[in-house]
């Protein structure tokens, strides 16, 4: 069954293969939305794990146990510990916004390709735009 979208110059009609292409913009488009939050998140953490390696630098005393969460928990590590695990954290909150980024870039060739297809079959009566927030 088709619908039909009206204009006042052209009638599109909206096919089930038109309809599937609607439907994996929406879906494409709201995973990358949802990697767009998870990179803002990740972006977050990678400042508060430098923000914490410039802290634990100002540390007076080397010999003093340090805090350190994993998990739920808080454990006490000595200041090298603390920069070697800041480190390795920092490595993979990195290696993770890569892994998005590139997941992010894929989603994006997707929807370009269906706004292409889909803007070429009905125009100015279909918008695929993001809203600006």
């Amino acid at each position: 069954m088709a619908t039909t979208i009206k204009d006042m110059d052209a009638d599109a009609q909206v096919t089930f293969e038109d309809q599937q292409k609607i439907n994996k913009f929406a879906r494409n488009n709201s995973k990358l939305q949802d990697i767009k939050e998870e990179l803002k998140a990740k972006k977050k953490e990678l400042e508060n794990l430098e923000f914490a390696e410039e802290e634990l630098m100002m540390l007076e005393s080397d010999d003093s146990l340090i805090p350190y969460q994993v998990g739920e928990v808080f454990i006490s590590v000595d200041s090298d510990e603390t920069n070697s695990m800041l480190e390795k954290a920092k490595q993979a909150t990195r290696e993770h916004m890569e892994t998005l980024e590139k997941r992010a870039t894929e989603h994006k060739k997707t929807l370009q390709d269906l706004k292409v297809q889909l803007y070429a079959k009905f125009g100015t009566n279909i918008n695929l735009e993001e809203e600006e927030d």
